[in-house]
């Protein structure tokens, strides 16, 4: 399944059913008067967000959703029957964005099961039964219902992942990937191999995280250079960040910088996520200059280092222990940033 996480559609909402115009005429009754029924209320547009979606490539094909009008009222003040509400099923994690410069946030869908009224039906109209008074005996006014309501939107989709991977090109982050989960990243010896987010599930020492990996940064990603930068909402959501920097390159130092500095260029808060900071390719280097290198970067970064081989399996239990141990002091401090903040709330 091909991997879409932008969209632009078109909604619309059904229109109210018109009124009736209908006067009662049966044998032996007399003074029938007015009973046109009034008109059934148009479809909703609503939005849910299911399991079991994490692309938006079905909207590339289908690009146009219209909910079903109200149908008529009709005699014996029988009213139309309403439209059909229209559903439309999005990954969790959809984004909805109006279709303006700002690209204005309306909707964030982040909750298996959550479901959003985007777009009301219009109420349907009223038959002429209802305009009956004491001075107007047969009305024969009624109203066509009010029109539904349309506008085009951007649906974003940002995976919901607990760990998010990131490092320069040939960092290494799809064969890690592919040794602790079953993703089955491709994996090439040449930049930019990864051209789209994958996720995996991680299963270690009884603990459950789910990792995703987006295409690798280069200099300038936050200003448009490569393809990383697109996919770095994919990382927001995440609770830690893994670093993997290429044991082999020129001036692994340097490549830990460029990364930084991309992130804090591309703001969202990533450059304030917890960060664990991982040496790839750990077995091309000899005891003492691995030794050299993680010291280097340890100074350089004020975090542990920790160097690994992913095809091998050398040093990658070490480092999801302490990816998990990162992973409960976020939750934990965003436990307390919650306390914290309904401590101060007027309610």
């Amino acid at each position: 399944m091909h991997f879409l996480d932008q969209a632009k559609i078109f909604v619309r909402s059904g229109a109210g059913g018109p009124g009736a115009v209908s006067f009662r005429r049966e044998k032996f009754v007399e003074f029938g008067g007015p009973d046109g029924g009034d008109g059934g209320k148009g479809g909703d547009v609503v939005f849910e967000a299911v399991p079991g979606l994490n692309t938006l490539i079905d909207f590339r094909y289908t690009q146009h959703f219209r909910a079903p009008r109200g149908k008529g009222g009709s005699g014996s003040n029988r009213t139309g029957a309403g439209g059909a509400d229209l559903v439309i099923k999005v990954p969790v994690g959809t984004q909805i964005l109006a279709d303006d410069e700002e690209r204005t946030l309306l909707a964030d869908l982040t909750e298996e099961g959550q479901r959003l009224v985007f777009l009301e039906g219009g109420m349907g109209g009223r038959g002429n039964a209802s305009y009956k008074t004491s001075t107007n005996r047969a009305p024969r006014q009624h109203q066509t219902g009010i029109p539904g309501e349309e506008m085009y939107v951007w649906l974003r989709l940002k995976l919901l992942a607990d760990v998010g991977l990131v490092g320069l090109p040939n960092a290494g982050k799809s064969t890690f990937l592919n040794s602790v989960t079953n993703a089955g990243a491709k994996v090439g010896d040449y930049p930019f191999t990864t051209l789209r987010p994958q996720l995996g599930v991680v299963r270690h020492k009884g603990r459950e995280f789910v990792i995703a990996d987006i295409p690798g940064l280069i200099e300038g990603a936050a200003e448009g250079a490569g393809i990383g930068d697109r996919f770095l909402g994919h990382v927001e959501r995440t609770r830690v960040l893994l670093h993997l920097i290429d044991g082999s390159a020129e001036d692994p130092v340097d490549s830990w910088g460029v990364v930084r500095g991309e992130l804090e260029d591309y703001g969202a808060g990533l450059d304030e996520k917890m960060e664990v900071i991982a040496l790839t390719k750990s077995d091309l280097l000899d005891d003492k200059a691995r030794a050299k290198l993680v010291k280097a970067l340890e100074k350089a970064t004020g975090a542990r280092v920790y160097p690994i081989s992913a095809p091998l399996d050398e040093g990658v239990d070490g480092l999801l222990d302490a990816i998990i141990e990162r992973l409960g002091d976020a939750a934990a401090e965003t436990e307390e940033d919650s306390t914290t903040q309904k401590a101060w709330t007027p309610l």
